[in-house]
């Protein structure tokens, strides 16, 4: 018997865990990017694999920081005023979907997605050869202010909800936990049952080079479009490492399904299509920090007045910083992860930067800050995931487990509905 072939386009985490999760089931798999995987998006997030991910940036408290945030003046967040302008329809739905109601449907669904992949990880982490890469000390939320910490009372709720185990610290339990930071904080709240790893783009790295000793196909090309074949199957088109084509691009494969799971360049690809994506870039920056002698920390740390967080790291200290809003290739814009280095360093002694140039990554946002996870509304064989906004390293896998019983037509492992295409997009 021959099994369906499957082209999976991306090889970030989310397309990497899908190619697995559809060679498990029989499928053959070739997993297509431009870099190796785990080079893009997936390299450079916070490694942090958290059951308080639930919590999306448009929540209800969202209308009351909109003054400060369009002040366009915070280390948190930044906005190009003519990307907002080009895209007030995304920019508007966002905001609305930060109701009492929408958001209790986003943080039930991305619970559900999150508990999933937090099962899947800890499979593919020891399927890999990665579970040495893994923390399961939880991280750190810290507040500089007792008011700041009254502020966060909506999350707490809603991990409350959710039985995601936390505790409160006060100044001296804080010292206790992570006796490297300077005591400017004076509460912290730990999330206990999350976890993280020291290199979240090896990781990705690993889980693909397991894809491929099973017999997995990976390939490096720059991706075009995809074009219809005889049979409702797809030819994938791009440049380089495929048959010879002509100024139209090289075929690089011909599959019975094709997934689409490119993160930011989901957008562009499927505009190739004819499809519109209502989707924003949140883009963000880290840079890795010498960790002065005796001084490190234990977990990842969120500074939640300082706009950052801090993660140990194979490489180092690494520092990410907050949410641009612009374009998603626009010229890279240091300003905020300066900032977030000025806080960092009020509240941890570090050494000196370990890279000349700041890397740049992309978060792709739907309105609703859910995924799409579905087929293609009218497009028969062709599948999405993409649209994970922040939280693409926590939900990849389960992304992935949900697609693959979709695709499969078995009973999908959590509630499919709140991720369906036809949210955003029509045939």
């Amino acid at each position: 018997m021959t099994h369906p072939s499957v082209a999976v386009l991306g090889a970030g985490m989310v397309g990497t865990a899908t190619a697995l999760a559809l060679q498990k089931k029989g499928f053959r798999v070739t997993l297509i990017d431009r870099l190796d995987p785990g080079r893009e998006t997936s390299y450079g997030n916070a490694g942090v694999l958290a059951r308080s991910s639930l919590m999306p940036f448009n929540h209800p408290g969202l209308f009351a920081q909109l003054p400060q945030l369009l002040s366009n003046q915070g280390a948190s967040f930044r906005y190009q005023p003519r990307f907002v302008l080009r895209n007030l329809g995304w920019a508007l739905r966002f905001v609305g979907n930060a109701r009492r109601g929408v958001f209790e449907q986003t943080t039930a669904a991305l619970d559900a997605l999150i508990r999933l992949s937090l099962q899947e990880h800890a499979q593919l982490l020891l399927q890999a050869g990665m579970a040495h890469r893994l923390r399961d000390n939880g991280w750190l939320f810290l507040y500089r202010q007792a008011r700041a910490f009254a502020g966060g009372a909506l999350g707490r709720e809603r991990m409350a909800h959710f039985e995601v185990a936390t505790e409160v610290l006060d100044q001296d339990g804080l010292r206790q936990l992570e006796p490297a930071l300077k005591p400017i904080f004076e509460r912290a709240l730990w999330v206990k049952d999350s976890w993280s790893v020291d290199n979240p783009g090896a990781v990705v790295a690993g889980y693909a080079r397991h894809f491929a000793a099973q017999g997995g196909r990976i390939l490096q090309a720059r991706l075009r479009t995809i074009a219809p074949l005889p049979g409702q199957r797809w030819r994938v088109v791009g440049d380089g490492s495929g048959d010879s084509g002509n100024s139209g691009g090289d075929t690089l494969a011909e599959a019975d399904r094709v997934v689409v799971a490119l993160g930011p360049w989901s957008r562009q690809f499927l505009a190739t299509l004819g499809v519109r994506v209502p989707m924003a870039f949140e883009r963000g920056y880290h840079m890795h920090f010498a960790p002065m002698p005796g001084l490190t920390l234990g977990r990842p740390v969120y500074d939640t007045g300082g706009a950052y967080v801090l993660s140990p790291m194979e490489q180092g200290l690494r520092l990410t910083s907050g949410v641009e809003l612009t374009d998603c290739d626009a010229p890279p814009n240091p300003l905020q992860l300066d900032l977030a280095e000025t806080s960092a360093r009020q509240a941890l002694d570090m050494g000196e930067r370990l890279e000349p140039e700041p890397w740049l990554g992309r978060r792709p946002t739907l309105p609703d800050s859910r995924p799409i996870i579905d087929t293609m509304p009218g497009r028969r064989n062709l599948w999405l995931a993409f649209g994970h906004q922040h939280i693409g390293f926590s939900t990849g896998p389960g992304t992935a487990a949900l697609l693959a019983a979709l695709m499969c037509g078995e009973p999908p492992p959590i509630d499919a509905h709140p991720f369906r295409a036809e949210r955003f997009l029509r045939p």
